[in-house]
């Protein structure tokens, strides 16, 4: 008997392939540098950001202007998902999307480690001599930590494709 060919997209199932580790996962969150954000809008339309980002205690933070939308969508819903990804080609694509609850924290003190953190990612290490910076980066702002609810992650360069080319 003949067997009929695979609809598109009905291939060989590759997810459990290309799924990062727990430490990759946490490795390629250390080395990007951009993020993009989403929040629900009030009219329930999806607000998409980049977003510089830190690292804090193994979650995701960042700092916003405490009257951004995004802060004023996260104050209403504190659902939000995050993606960071890398790669040009399909054969090169990595990436992290964490899906879960977002934290807001407000005040200079307990603000502190995570602009730390954010500063020295993007600023170099942090010395108390930088203090006045980090305290002018977190002027009139609040910090967001991620509490993590779903991760997915995926990294192409497991499957072992040829190089593609890249095309202008």
């Amino acid at each position: 008997m003949k067997s009929e060919p695979k609809a598109m997209g009905h291939g060989i199932k590759q997810r459990d392939r290309v799924r990062m580790a727990d430490a990759e996962v946490t490795d390629f969150l250390a080395t990007q540098r951009t993020m993009t954000m989403a929040t629900l809008n009030a009219d329930a339309t999806i607000h998409l950001v980049a977003m510089w980002y830190g690292m804090l205690d193994g979650k995701v933070v960042l700092e916003s202007k405490a009257k951004a939308q995004k802060i004023i969508n996260l104050r209403r819903n504190p659902t939000m998902s995050i993606l960071v990804e890398a790669g040009d080609t399909y054969d090169q694509l990595r990436g992290v999307q964490i899906a879960g609850t977002a934290t807001i924290v407000e005040g200079l003190d307990v603000m502190w480690p995570a602009g730390v953190a954010i500063f020295e990612r993007y600023n170099g290490p942090y010395t108390p001599e930088r203090a006045a910076a980090v305290k002018a980066m977190l002027h009139k702002r609040v910090i967001v930590e991620l509490q993590p609810t779903r991760v997915t992650s995926w990294d192409h360069r497991k499957l072992g494709l040829p190089p593609m080319p890249v095309h202008a």
